[in-house]
């Protein structure tokens, strides 16, 4: 059995690496077709697209799972919480990482500064709306009715600025550029916008399916240790359902392209930060218990801390690679 669990891990991996190579591929032909900036195509694109695992976790889980509604809860809350706890730390370190191996561990890492701040910011406004909004009672509906609708009008600020800046930048001469050939051209396929879509929902399909693989995976094993379905959603869940957004960003930033790859990274955080966290805020389990908590606090403290690296210079992979302390301390503390 354990060896079944750890081969549908390993399938689940490489249909995430071949869908993810295959969707980024077709995303940056598109991105370069329609005159898109890198920000826009990262930041809002890519980042929902590849956000959908973790989207459909707590949704299944609080509608379609158990009966018992207080694990149903906890599940979706988890996943909920874990999602962006996962990019801020793992994700931001497994960048540093494959960055410095790959092009040096004190090159600077160079995201599109006005969109990369404006990911962040938005982040941590929505995350201080969601942090206070544990303490609303529960039994009063029309102030955390409020303080979903204020996530979303968050959100659809931020991609209003996104789209809005996006033709600036373009002109500026941020617009997505590709210098590969689309995939499934390769085998013959005449090249056209058609042919981008398909090889777009085709990665995405596969992006989705090794996600479900995996969360399966992990699931299984996790019937080993006894971990409670709250601490099981914040710490080993979004480990699988992040995995679309880190294979995504390693790959762009193996080739040169920061602004991509740090924004499928914070452009999700965002999206989970706000959307995903106003349906989580219906939830009864939104309250200040103790692991919920620390995972918002780690969470905030490892965006704080990208954002002191990219404002003082020092966005380097040796520095960035501290981001997953977060994630470390949260087991620590929650264990």
């Amino acid at each position: 059995m354990l060896g079944v669990d750890i081969g549908a891990l390993l399938l689940a991996l490489l249909i995430i690496l071949a869908g993810s190579e295959l969707f980024t591929n077709a995303l940056e032909h598109m991105g370069q077709r329609f005159s898109l900036s890198e920000g826009l195509v990262g930041s809002v694109f890519a980042a929902v697209a590849t956000a959908l695992p973790e989207t459909m976790v707590p949704v299944a889980a609080v509608f379609f799972s158990g009966e018992n509604l207080l694990v149903r809860g906890h599940i979706g809350i988890g996943a909920i919480l874990g999602a962006p706890l996962m990019l801020a730390s793992i994700a931001m370190a497994l960048l540093a990482l494959f960055a410095g191996m790959h092009r040096g561990w004190h090159a600077q890492l160079k995201p599109e500064k006005s969109g990369f701040l404006r990911d962040l910011m938005f982040f941590m406004a929505a995350f201080v709306i969601a942090l206070l909004s544990l303490f609303i009672p529960a039994h009063q509906p029309v102030t955390r009715i409020l303080a979903s609708a204020a996530l979303v009008s968050l959100y659809a600020l931020y991609v209003t600025n996104t789209v809005r800046a996006s033709r600036v930048l373009v002109l500026n001469g941020h617009g997505t550029r590709t210098e590969q050939l689309l995939w499934l051209k390769r085998i013959g396929i005449p090249h056209g916008i058609w042919l981008e879509i398909s090889q777009l929902v085709l990665g995405l399909a596969l992006i989705i399916a090794g996600a479900k693989i995996f969360v399966y995976g992990v699931e299984q094993l996790s019937l080993f240790t006894g971990i409670s379905a709250l601490l099981l959603s914040l710490l080993i869940v979004p480990v699988a359902t992040e995995m679309p957004e880190k294979i995504n960003s390693i790959l762009w930033v193996r080739r040169g392209k920061d602004t991509l790859a740090f924004g499928n990274i914070t452009g999700a955080m965002v999206f989970q930060g706000t959307l995903l966290t106003a349906f989580g805020i219906q939830l009864t389990g939104w309250q200040p218990q103790t692991d919920i908590l620390w995972s918002m606090v780690l969470t905030f403290a490892a965006t704080l801390w990208v954002l002191l690296l990219f404002v003082g210079r020092r966005l380097t992979p040796v520095w960035l690679i501290f981001s997953g302390i977060a994630y470390v301390l949260l087991f620590i503390l929650t264990a």
